[in-house]
């Protein structure tokens, strides 16, 4: 560091809990008096180490230490400030009519591909074309999902509000814009680091976090997650969508256990398809030689591991169509476009959090002179029994006219457990109106097994007790 860098910085620290810190302010305390910008330039590149918050006034603060005051209660639209910038890239590719003719074809035709290669789980490459199509159609809902999926972190108090964030394979960086706005419209302040060895991909993440607040301090590095080496550690570690595309996830998540921090969170995300969310539950199980399961899927029976299919996301509001989407869609002439197409505006996924310390967001140990375990479900077929489990699912039925069903599990079954509403009461009404991850009661409910689907079923009548267990 140059003496004239380190005397900005010994001044900040003398004065930062004096009063605000004003750039002009520190040139009189400077040998040489360097211009303003300079000064304001070292602030900002050294403030998460500092501790200081940039305000609007250009002066910086204290940050706030201690938990991030914040929580998730609903994502609408997709922010105009990043949509701007998308546009302005594909403008830059294709453009000004980029949606239609030529180029919004090879972008639809591209979405296509994109889709069918992962419905039939093969692999991408990740060019520009393809990474802004995945773009166009995958940064809104990520982006809520980028805040969503941090909500039980939040509850407990356990994301600071000085936050250092890894984001291992962040692709175009959907859900760390949904984190870093999280944390800096809540006052805190973050030093994220990404890691995405795309070229494509790489360059949009690189346009877009150009367009976050001062207060979020960006890295890209250029690696694979299996070779990239972590220095220091971190109290989140982001795996977004990207351990299904891993040969060997297990290894990659116990390959960063020395980089997350004691009281650190791994947040592991994947979308709602049968394939990646049942993957995800077979990989976190895999790595539970090294992590204890925080949070949906918590353990509640000690020494029990689940062995069921746990195909287990959550769902949220839609969001607002974003104009990009609209417009490539409403452009369409294909014969076989049926409309909304290239609409994605749905919220739903699955999610794993995972931690060093063996705190979990439920702490709660079933007595199993009073509840039956799914472990036992073979021995209570038919029976009516009392049993706890976690809501890990919302209504999975397909036809409005049908039972609602929910998965449930207690971190035991070996074969999946669904809770069907065959008729709600006042007895029952939490289990139609509880959230995802929270813990139930069953009281007096109908075991019986479902040859159809190979799965249990929780029947809950009229005079079935649900109660929400507050935890």
């Amino acid at each position: 560091m140059s003496d004239q860098r380190q005397a900005i910085v010994d001044t900040a620290k003398y004065l930062r809990n004096v009063r605000p810190i004003d750039p002009e302010e520190i040139q009189d305390y400077v040998e040489g008096q360097p211009h303003p910008g300079v000064i304001k330039r070292t602030l900002r590149e050294d403030a998460f180490a500092l501790g200081l918050r940039e305000r609007e006034d250009g002066t910086f603060v204290p940050a706030p230490e201690g938990p991030l005051d914040a929580s998730v209660d609903h994502v609408e639209t997709f922010p105009e400030r990043y949509a701007r910038v998308l546009e302005d890239l594909l403008v830059a590719e294709f453009g000004a009519g980029w949606p239609e003719d030529e180029s919004g074809g090879r972008l639809r035709e591209r979405i296509r591909e994109v889709k069918a290669a992962y419905l039939e789980d093969a692999s991408v490459e990740y060019d520009r074309l393809t990474a802004l199509a995945y773009a166009v159609y995958h940064l809104p809902d990520y982006y809520a999902v980028g805040q969503f999926a941090l909500d039980s972190l939040l509850e407990d108090d356990r994301v600071p509000s000085q936050l250092r964030v890894l984001d291992v394979g962040a692709g175009v960086g959907g859900p760390a814009l949904g984190l870093l706005d999280l944390v800096t419209d809540a006052g805190g302040i973050i030093e994220y680091r990404a890691v995405e060895p795309g070229d494509g991909a790489a360059a949009i993440l690189e346009a877009l976090l150009a367009e976050t607040e001062p207060n979020a301090h960006t890295t890209i590095h250029r690696d694979r997650a299996e070779t990239f080496e972590p220095e220091g550690e971190f109290d989140l570690i982001v795996f977004a969508n990207v351990l299904d595309e891993l040969d060997d996830p297990a290894s990659v998540l116990r390959r960063y256990e020395d980089a997350l921090a004691e009281d650190g969170s791994i947040l592991a995300l994947s979308p709602a398809d049968k394939r990646t969310a049942t993957g995800l539950r077979e990989t976190e199980r895999a790595v539970e030689d090294t992590y204890t399961v925080y949070a949906p899927t918590v353990r509640l029976w000690p020494g029990e591991t689940p062995d069921g299919e746990c195909w287990s996301f959550t769902r949220k509001a839609d969001l607002d169509v974003p104009p990009f989407q609209r417009r490539l869609d409403e452009v369409c002439d294909d014969p076989d476009h049926e409309t909304g197409e290239f609409v994605n505006v749905d919220v739903q996924y699955a999610y794993s959090i995972l931690r060093r310390d063996g705190e979990r967001a439920i702490e709660y140990v079933p007595d199993q002179s009073r509840v039956a375990r799914m472990a036992d479900a073979e021995g209570y077929v038919t029976d009516r029994i009392n049993v706890v489990g976690i809501k890990l699912s919302p209504d999975l039925r397909d036809d409005p006219d049908a039972n609602p069903v929910f998965l449930v599990g207690d971190g035991s079954e070996r074969i999946d457990h669904f809770a069907v509403l065959t008729r709600e009461s006042v007895l029952n009404e939490d289990l139609r109106t509880s959230e995802y991850g929270d813990l139930l009661s069953f009281e007096n409910v109908l075991a019986l097994w479902n040859d159809d689907e190979g799965a249990y079923n929780l029947v809950v009548e009229a005079e079935t007790v649900v109660e929400r267990i507050p935890v």
